[in-house]
């Protein structure tokens, strides 16, 4: 695969990872996923951002079909961590750059990661550009987007802003561009990548978005380190209209139901809790655990208005995937949600105490939940529809209000 031009003497030279699923080693990533580097021919020739350990030679092929090697002077990491900065180490070593350009915390993050100490590193200064030539690098800190050692960099006269994780994807293909792919795809992946990487980092996404609105900067392109480039004004207003929606987390009127079984009743009960829903004119998403994984919930879950946990109850507490489940939800911070518990038990019938406490724990409207022993007959399946209702009726309500 060539270098891609993006601009005028601006080139993608990334490396695709087409098979990776395991995405930070917590998130399923079905479509792959890339890795954005990108070679800025100036005066002072410039790399911006690389990749993983293992992609350094993809990076470097590309980039050598741009320039001969030797003359990229400059490196610019704007995220330590390891999957936007495995490579450097053999870029640096290959390159012998004379400046590498980071944020004030990531010269702290990246020798906490490498042995640095033969690198030119330099820390930013995010109140003076950094001048290429016919360009000014303007660097601007976006602490906890998602690390604190996180910036981007804006390059004025091109109008390209390069966002490291902010506004990125998983997706893996011969696309550089937002208007080369599917929009329905596009927006599930961005939806996806931000419910599971960046949501707790919500308030953070929308000071950004306010700075970057209140500085009137000229966006026509924003490059993120994953994913396809987001190219012209349309598809820039897009991807921050959507980030915006994402980060505001409004509830929706649709509910989730995750849960785990050993024995049927507590999948038996699901179904209906999300009778009940529907009854109440709920859009309702059933995600068992034993088929879904936790990212494909958290997919669901950001904009959902209501998320129902069932686990029977196993050794007085609730059955491991559940537990990991709500502890994935918990560190992603979900907001504006309503919360119930159900689920069967043989004789202690612990669960529903401990997923609800754990909701409410979360932030969550917590609704008291239902149990039943053993297997679920006419009256504990009555009281899981009514619960389905009580949660719809208390979703139209928060909406309405």
């Amino acid at each position: 695969m060539k270098p891609v031009a993006i601009k005028d003497d601006i080139y993608w030279v990334g490396a695709v990872d087409w098979q990776r699923r395991d995405f930070h080693g917590y998130t399923i990533s079905p479509y792959g996923t890339t890795y954005n580097a990108f070679l800025v021919k100036d005066e002072k020739i410039t790399l911006f951002d690389s990749g993983p350990k293992g992609f350094a030679g993809e990076i470097l092929c590309r980039a050598a079909q741009v320039c001969d090697l030797a003359d990229i002077e400059y490196i610019v990491a704007n995220h330590g961590e390891m999957d936007h900065s495995g490579a450097l180490p053999e870029l640096v070593e290959r390159i012998r750059p004379k400046k590498v350009f980071c944020s004030p915390m990531a010269a702290k993050s990246l020798a906490a990661h490498y042995d640095v100490s033969g690198w030119p590193l330099e820390a930013v200064d995010f109140k003076t550009p950094l001048c290429l030539g016919k360009r000014n690098v303007h660097f601007v800190e976006t602490r906890m987007l998602h690390w604190p050692d996180s910036m981007v960099s804006y390059l004025a006269e091109d109008k390209l802003l390069i966002s490291q994780d902010a506004f990125g994807q998983n997706i893996a293909g011969a696309e550089r561009f937002s208007d080369e792919t599917d929009e329905g795809l596009l927006r599930r992946q961005a939806a996806r990548y931000y419910a599971n990487i960046v949501l707790p980092y919500s308030p953070m996404t929308l000071k950004t978005i306010e700075a970057i609105e209140k500085a009137g900067l000229s966006i026509d392109m924003i490059a993120p380190d994953h994913g396809v480039i987001w190219r012209g004004g349309k598809d820039v207003a897009k991807a921050i209209a959507w980030y915006k929606e994402f980060a505001l987390q409004k509830p929706t009127r649709k509910a989730v139901i995750v849960y785990d079984t050993m024995w049927k009743s507590t999948e038996t009960m699901a179904q209906a809790v999300a009778s009940g829903l529907d009854d109440e004119g709920v859009a309702v998403r059933i995600m068992a655990l034993k088929v879904n994984h936790r990212s494909d919930v958290m997919e669901e879950v950001w904009n959902a208005g209501a998320v129902l946990v069932g686990s029977p109850t196993h050794n007085n507490g609730i059955l491991p995937p559940v537990a990991a489940m709500l502890t994935y939800m918990k560190g992603l911070k979900p907001k504006n949600k309503i919360g119930a518990a159900f689920g069967s038990y043989g004789w202690s019938g612990e669960s529903i105490k401990i997923v609800s406490e754990a909701l409410t724990d979360m932030g969550f409207e917590t609704v008291p939940g239902v149990k039943c022993q053993f297997v679920p007959k006419q009256e504990a399946l009555a009281a899981c529809v009514a619960l389905g209702r009580t949660v719809g009726a208390a979703l139209a309500a928060k909406l309405s209000a």
